[in-house]
């Protein structure tokens, strides 16, 4: 296999992901050696309460690669997004979760589209939740589609690479930090002409860990941060014209 000519990094949000971590950096290295001279893995512990930032933090003084970037408390699930991304500093940014539910090896089918599309989306085919998960996730790519027209299938897959020059120029205008963070990114990249690929992934069940996406504090945040960005862009039109 050749490799590419790119520099990677690849961003992760953990939150009490101690069970998964370890085996989730070494399925990254294990990945991106053999395809990447260059590459870094920027992981966020987003407070957890078990060990994640201590695994995290030990695999980190044994390999310059890993960085970690750590909140003292749980900020949510797009803080950690955010906070990984932002730290990212080579040419590919690849955004995915640390749950190991994805098959690493299909970013040979992302990286071939980056070449005419600015970021590319993976969507679960099929995804290998639990049914309402699978259910809730339908009905919330539908209301990101009715509120701000179509961005991509799966807009929450933790599949996704980015050029460098979109998180740049996209991160900063981003206000959410829950679970509404990834249509954010998505809503605010088509805004501004990105190109956007899709590819379909593999996806498989969580083996250790517990998803926080279905707690109602969870799910209340998204709808304040879904309404409160509709208004954002309603009041930015309003005042455009």
């Amino acid at each position: 296999m050749g490799k590419y000519p790119y520099s990677l990094s690849v961003a992760m949000p953990a939150y009490n992901e101690e069970e998964n971590i370890e085996a989730m950096i070494q399925e990254v290295i294990q990945v991106m050696e053999p395809r990447f001279d260059d590459f870094e893995i920027v992981v966020t512990n987003d407070g957890s309460a078990d060990r994640t930032g201590d695994v995290i933090r030990e695999i980190a003084a044994r390999d310059p690669r890993v960085k970690l970037v750590e909140h003292p408390k749980n900020l949510g699930y797009g803080a950690a997004a955010y906070s990984a991304m932002s730290h990212a500093t080579k040419d590919i940014v690849f955004f995915t979760d640390s749950d190991r539910q994805f098959y690493l090896e299909e970013i040979d089918k992302a990286i071939p589209l980056i070449e005419k599309n600015d970021l590319v989306v993976g969507y679960r085919a099929p995804r290998r939740d639990p049914f309402l998960r699978v259910l809730y996730g339908k009905g919330w790519s539908f209301l990101i589609s009715l509120f701000f027209g179509y961005t991509a299938r799966d807009i929450d897959c933790a599949f996704k690479v980015f050029r460098r020059e979109v998180l740049e120029k996209v991160l900063p205008q981003v206000q959410s930090r829950g679970a509404t963070f990834s249509a954010e990114l998505l809503v605010m990249a088509k805004r501004d002409g990105f190109r956007i690929g899709e590819i379909p992934v593999g996806h498989r069940p969580r083996v250790a860990g517990s998803p926080t996406g279905a707690r109602l504090n969870v799910i209340t945040r998204a709808f304040r941060e879904l309404f409160l960005l509709r208004w954002r862009l309603w009041q930015e039109h309003k005042h455009a014209v």
